[in-house]
This record gives structure tokens, sequence and C-alpha cells, in this order.
């Protein structure tokens, strides 16, 4: 447990400074005045391209790799790409990525009570897995050292290594002992996502999570490929606990799946590797309604409760572990008490949404001190 926890903030573009504020005063809510954890801004994204020239500064990627954790709000701007098409604003996120080997890209899917899908009769509850998405390789990991030949020909080359496909895995079948199992039978399982039936990288892929999976008999494995599983979490997302894959299939399932359970704005992750964590929400920047007062800052703030449960394992930090909870359970409240943002079809905005997390937090640690003296007493 440590007394002081330094945590990077980088704001980004777009509704990123106003669902980056909103996560960072509910992490102080839930904590209180004695809150250990120090948040520094740092500069980064295609807003600070489009000033300066550089989109991620080498002073902020070394306070990142310093911190003890990384909060993130959102990155890329339409139209702001270097010469060869790619956006400017992402280098924040992959660099991250790859250079503090944030091998690990855990992205909850639940739909909470409140939240109307768009799957005819799904309700609270029948969502309730997790797509962890191999994040170090994959076909990401060609970014800058493709080819692009005379202007008639490009390649990339997907990168799939022993080492990292065993321990995505690993983390994969953790994740499943420590759920509650698949909402529809309360199994729990690990689901191998891939494109064997084509390519010798997923055939790869697959046959390494077969032999990892030895090593976990108490959990149920089978295999989806990534065309048939783009269906199964439309027809049967009640199935799924915790689905593993490599990088790109795990950003475009990961899409798809958070608007089952209301859109991108519902839609945490969290980034993490032997060293270093990443948080932020799986979401865009979405420019047509910065500065509107009508983000929806649901995904970040359960970002930040990730954050702090991912440190308080880490640390053993009790304190941190209880305030993530507690995030959670006010973000769950809010929203079955119809607190919801233009985009899950609600009014309320960015501002009213924090400020009703934050007035719950505050009760809730009021009386849990009251309690608390009473018991002293």
């Amino acid at each position: 447990m440590k007394d002081v926890y330094q945590i990077a903030v980088v704001h980004g573009d777009g509704i990123g400074p106003e669902v980056c504020a909103a996560a960072v005063e509910v992490v102080n809510a839930a904590l209180g005045p004695d809150c250990p954890l120090r948040f520094t801004e740092y500069p980064a994204g295609a807003e600070h391209f489009l000033k300066t020239g550089q989109s991620f500064p080498q002073p902020t990627f070394e306070a990142c790799r310093a911190a003890d954790a990384i909060l993130h709000g959102a990155g890329g701007l339409p139209g702001v790409v270097y010469p060869d098409g790619t956006e400017a604003g992402l280098d924040f996120t992959l660099r991250l990525r790859f250079e503090l080997d944030l091998y690990a890209n855990i992205r909850p899917i639940r739909l909470f009570e409140g939240v109307t899908s768009p799957l005819a009769g799904v309700k609270a509850g029948d969502i309730d897995y997790v797509i962890l998405r191999e994040n170090s390789e994959g076909l990401y990991a060609a970014r800058g050292a493709g080819a692009l030949l005379r202007g008639e020909v490009a390649v990339d080359t997907l990168v799939q290594t022993r080492a990292g496909i065993e321990r995505i895995v690993r983390k994969a079948f953790e994740l499943a002992r420590q759920s509650n199992g698949a909402p529809r039978d309360g199994v729990r399982r690990v689901t191998c996502c891939d494109k064997a039936n084509v390519l010798r990288s997923y055939a790869f892929f697959r046959s390494v999570f077969d032999e990892v999976a030895k090593d976990y008999l108490d959990i149920e494995t089978e295999h989806a490929l990534v065309d048939a599983m783009a269906m199964h979490l439309v027809l049967k997302p009640g199935h799924f606990n915790v689905i593993v894959s490599e990088n790109m299939f795990g950003d475009i399932l990961s899409d798809l799946a958070a608007a089952t359970v209301g859109g991108m704005g519902m839609a945490p992750s969290a980034e993490v590797g032997d060293a270093n964590g990443f948080f932020q929400a799986a979401h865009g920047s979405a420019p047509d309604i910065a500065g509107k007062g009508i983000a929806n800052p649901y995904g970040t703030i359960l970002s930040a409760a990730a954050m702090l449960d991912w440190l308080g394992r880490r640390h053993g930090d009790e304190r941190l572990l209880r305030a993530a909870e507690q995030i959670r359970h006010v973000t769950e409240a809010c929203l079955a008490n119809g607190l919801l943002s233009a985009d899950l079809k609600g009014k309320s905005s960015t501002a009213e949404i924090t400020g009703n997390v934050c007035d719950r937090l505050c009760r809730n640690r009021s009386s849990s001190s009251s309690m608390a003296g009473r018991a002293r007493s």
C-alpha cells in the first residue's frame, strides 16, 4: 500500500476532456478528502498535433511510464492524419500499448438495469461477459512497419508469437476463474475467437490456446470463428463468459458488443501489463458533440473504477478496492433510476450525471464514516 499514487491524466481530443474530468471528479468523491491519488495532466492527441506538430511529446510518454496508472479521455479527430493517411491522434494509445507492453486489453460488456438493449427480449443481467483483446501483437503490430509500394501495393504483416498468445490466454482463464460464469448457465468458460480455418497465424493461436487450456481443466473451453462470433454476440450473448482474441478481432468485436449494451458510451476498458496500467473508455472522441455537455461519462467512470481495482489489487490497498466497488454500485443505481445521457435516449447532461454520481458517493462515504464512528464508541 502506498501513501500517494501518481496518476497521469491525458484528456485528449473531442469529448475526452469532458469525460476524463468527470472520472477524476468521481474518483475524488469516492475517496474523499484523504484521496491518495495525485492527478497530473499531460498533453497528447490530435489537437496537440495541430498546435505543435507532435501528437505524443516525449515528456508525456516518460510521465506515463513513471506513473502508477494512466487515465485517458479520448484520442483522434477526423482529417488529422499523417501523410500515409493514418491518424495522428492514435499515437498516444498505440505507443503506450507497445512500448509499455500493455498486452491485456480487458473490455467488460454488461447490460445494466435502466439501459435498453437493441436486442429484442434481452434484459439487464442477460449480457455480462468480457472480451479480452491481445493488445501487443496481431495485425496492429504492423503500424508504421508495413510497406506501400509505388502507390500500387500495400502490405501489413500479422504477428503472433507463442509467448504473446500464452500470456493472453492464461489471463483469459484467470479472469474466468474470478467470474460468476456466463449469465445463461453460470458456467465458467473461455471462448477462443479466431479464423483458424483460413490463416495459419490463427490456427497457431488456436493450437496454443488448446495447450494452455490443459492447465485449467476447471474451466470449460470452446472455439468460435470470428465471422460466426459476430452473429453469436447478437443471437446468444448470454452464453459467453470470457472471449479471447487477436488484437484486431478483439477491437472490432468489442464495438459490436458495446452496441448490444447501450453503445460505446457504456464501454470501459483496462489495458494492463506486468508493470503498467492504462484506462480509458473504448469509444472515440465524438467531436460532433464535444463541448455540448451531453457526452456520456459512464464508460470513463467505469474505466476509472477499473483503475482503482487494478491499483488496489496490485498494492494490497483496500481503500481503492472499496472505492472501485462503490463507484460501480452507484453507477448501477444511477442508471437504474433513469439518469441517462442522450446516447441512451435520456436527457441528463454530463454534469448532471457526474454530479449525481458524486453526491451518492459522498453520502455513502459519510454514512460509512458515521457507522464506523458509532462502532468505535
